[in-house]
């Protein structure tokens, strides 16, 4: 049976913990000079409605890595932006590729794609989450602060997909989540419900950074207005002033406290560039892990395909 990654709910907690043991021996290796080459004369399809940079170069860079190959499109170069339906668009693509990386604004696309594809669909960012970017935030954490269980992750900000993607991961692995976030800005109330019943330590949901920094050993930040907000822009800029992530707030937080940022950031607006630049913010090597994660999942999900 072929495996899908639509959201983090399709990886058990071993699973994680081996996706994350995993990119960080990958990272290790290639660091070291090995030239690795499980993928050899495997191809991947990078479909993306929504633009990127990172999550666009990380995956290249992961395949070429692996030995593959890639073939970008666009959503403009797609069934995505044309009459046909997703399921004919799956059902072709999965002849010429052996996985499809989707980056995308509904998950619903993500899903029917999953459906009817006979190659690894992978989600690379919907409106409703983004597994693989938490899937190496998670290990720059591990990397920087050892064990996620023993530890408290404060998110701070929008309760956008990151945020929907964090819940989950906390309910699967089991570590203290709180996130702070404006009223009416809050994260799906129906994963945070689940993930509340489901993790073995508190998910809480605050209105006060200051209080989700308290006792935290990573403190997340991202823009306020993601991409297809921007017409919310100003609006979002008044409601989320106090949601800063400024050196006065980071006095609140532990000493040892590090600072997530995803990337890009709009600096002086949800993180300021004296925080950003500093020594506690691990943003750059958490955009790196991005490519070691992403070598990771592809290896492991085109490499149970290749064994069927």
């Amino acid at each position: 049976m072929v495996r899908h990654l639509q959201s983090l709910q399709d990886v058990s907690r071993d699973e994680l913990k081996s996706l994350v043991d995993r990119a960080l021996v990958l990272k290790k290796e290639r660091l070291s000079g090995v030239r690795h080459q499980q993928l050899a004369g495997r191809t991947v399809g990078l479909i993306f409605e929504k633009p990127s940079t990172r999550t666009r170069v990380s995956f290249e860079s992961a395949m070429y890595g692996l030995g593959g190959q890639v073939i970008f499109l666009s959503g403009r170069d797609t069934q995505l932006a044309r009459s046909e339906p997703l399921k004919d668009m799956a059902r072709v693509m999965a002849r010429y590729v052996d996985a499809m990386v989707v980056r995308t604004f509904g998950q619903e696309v993500v899903t029917e794609l999953a459906e009817y594809s006979s190659v690894p669909v992978i989600n690379a960012l919907t409106d409703l989450h983004h597994p693989c970017q938490i899937l190496s935030d998670i290990m720059t954490v591990v990397e920087k602060k050892g064990a996620i269980e023993d530890l408290k992750i404060a998110w701070i900000g929008d309760g956008n997909n990151m945020a929907n993607s964090w819940i989950q991961a906390a309910g699967i692995v089991g570590f203290e989540l709180i996130l702070a976030c404006p009223e009416g800005y809050d994260p799906n109330g129906e994963i945070l419900a689940a993930a509340q019943k489901e993790g073995g330590k508190p998910i809480t949901l605050l209105r006060n950074p200051e209080e989700a920094v308290a006792e935290a050993d990573v403190i997340n930040a991202d823009v306020w207005a993601s991409m297809g907000q921007e017409s919310e822009q100003d609006e979002r800029l008044a409601v989320f002033q106090s949601f800063q992530i400024n050196a006065e707030l980071m006095t609140k937080a532990p000493a040892d406290a590090i600072v997530l940022h995803c990337l890009p950031a709009h600096r002086e607006e949800e993180i300021t560039e004296e925080v950003l630049e500093s020594d506690r913010c691990v943003a750059f090597d958490q955009a790196e892990n991005k490519m070691h994660m992403h070598k990771a999942i592809l290896e492991q999900l085109i490499g149970e395909v290749k064994k069927q």
